[in-house]
């Protein structure tokens, strides 16, 4: 099994929750967080008073899928995040050793 991280522009949520729910996958953990890369940030105007936002906005999507259908999740991923500009985010796979089901105590895929 794999953990796939996902820092995607706000706005692309919807259609990256739709590509992952039309290849079977129905769980996922969504965050708002915050960060910059190569966008740097950029200078806001409020109150006629300039100031530099360093941190923008994003989603970080966490998934665990099995490991036969990573590339398929990453590939989903992509196409619905990409917009082809500088801050469309990044994806980060790792291993997963476990996964329990708390609820019913089910383990590793029959608990995915």
């Amino acid at each position: 099994m794999k953990k796939i991280e996902a820092i995607i522009k706000p706005f692309k949520l919807d259609e990256v929750r739709e590509a992952l729910s039309e290849m079977g996958i129905t769980g996922l953990t969504v965050a708002e967080v915050k960060g910059f890369g190569r966008q740097k940030g950029h200078t806001e105007l409020y109150r006629g008073a300039e100031y530099v936002v360093d941190f923008l906005p994003k989603i970080k999507i966490e998934i665990v899928v099995a490991a036969d259908r990573t590339d398929a999740a990453i590939e989903a991923i992509i196409k619905a995040a990409r917009t082809g500009k500088i801050g469309d985010g990044k994806i980060f796979v790792m291993p997963v050793e476990q996964v329990v089901r708390i609820r019913t105590g089910e383990t590793d895929e029959a608990a995915i």
